[in-house]
């Protein structure tokens, strides 16, 4: 219950009780709610000068966690971009150069993108440029890993087609130098057997006993394994790919079938002399895309340096072959 108040009137010389006048009670009420409001807002104001919300705090501990997120994903970046560096640089001037494969220009890898603005949704921001710029090199170093990965697949594919070249080519002496009695005759003009013309010799001739094992000197496909070429009697002719066939004439017996596929090493017959041979002895023929060549540019892989001298100084001598 709010108290009563008077005052003393001179004049009636008595107490008189004291009305409050409405229009002062609204000013009144109107002042101190003015005067409160005025005291929250500088409140507020100095508060949020001075001293920290819980949600700002909080906002502030989610900045300085994406700042470091940021850091990290840059310092993996660079990192990624390095190591990507030394792929490429291996690439270009190790597989490609040992593979005869052309190398990639740095414009193709480093390229960007054209057309319209891939970045326009990020603009508008406070730190638009640094995730634009960021953005950019993300995408740029996925574009050189799909670069990168192509070539990878490229060279593997060149890898497996030398395997199979490497494993192709006639590369070993078909006679083992245990069976061999000596190298009768190489390739060159040399002197007929039977005629005793001069004329073209167009393989190496073997000499080893009737029964000598005969090795296939590349891995192939046995593609003729008869007597129906004049002259070789019976004989194997294996096509190695890659344009290259080589053929094992005078042979006693033979040890594979047509169309059977072999590998280098293999025992594919016996030495013997049928057809126009003097002698047992193998006649061994190497061909490329269709032409004859010089069998004594293919045995790097089963004689020593030593070996191959001999070799050739036998091959050279313009004496009779036996066929």
């Amino acid at each position: 219950m709010s108290k009563v108040k008077f005052y003393y009137d001179p004049e009636s010389l008595s107490y008189r009780k004291i009305e409050r006048k409405k229009r002062n009670t609204f000013k009144f009420i109107s002042v101190f709610l003015l005067a409160t409001a005025l005291f929250a807002f500088l409140f507020v104001f100095i508060a949020g000068h001075y001293f920290e919300s819980p949600k700002e705090k909080a906002l502030k501990r989610e900045l300085t966690n994406m700042q470091l997120q940021f850091d990290l994903l840059n310092k993996k970046m660079q990192e990624a971009e390095t190591v990507l560096a030394n792929i490429e640089d291996r690439d270009n001037n190790i597989y490609r150069v040992y593979f005869e494969a052309n190398p990639i220009a740095e414009e193709q890898r480093r390229a960007g993108f054209g057309g319209i603005n891939r970045y326009k949704n990020l603009e508008g921001y406070d730190n638009s440029s640094l995730i634009i710029e960021t953005s950019k090199r993300l995408d740029i170093l996925q574009k050189q890993i799909v670069v990168q990965s192509k070539s990878l697949d490229e060279i593997t594919q060149l890898a497996e087609e030398k395997e199979k070249l490497l494993a192709a080519i006639p590369a070993i002496q078909p006679v083992s130098n245990e069976d061999l009695t000596r190298m009768a005759s190489g390739y060159g003009m040399r002197s007929d057997p039977f005629t005793k013309a001069r004329k073209m010799h167009w393989g190496m001739d073997f000499t080893a006993p009737r029964g000598s094992p005969v090795y296939a000197s590349g891995d192939g496909v046995v593609v003729r394994a008869d007597s129906g070429s004049s002259g070789y009697g019976n004989h194997i002719r294996i096509d190695h790919g890659f344009g290259y066939t080589s053929l094992y004439a005078h042979l006693y017996k033979y040890n594979v079938r047509k169309n059977q596929k072999v590998k280098r090493g293999d025992l594919i017959g016996f030495v013997g002399s049928t057809g126009r041979s003097e002698a047992p002895h193998l006649h061994y023929e190497i061909f490329k895309d269709g032409d004859r060549i010089n069998p004594i540019n293919f045995y790097y892989g089963s004689l020593t340096a030593e070996e191959f001298s001999k070799l050739l100084e036998h091959a050279t001598l313009e004496n009779q072959s036996l066929d």
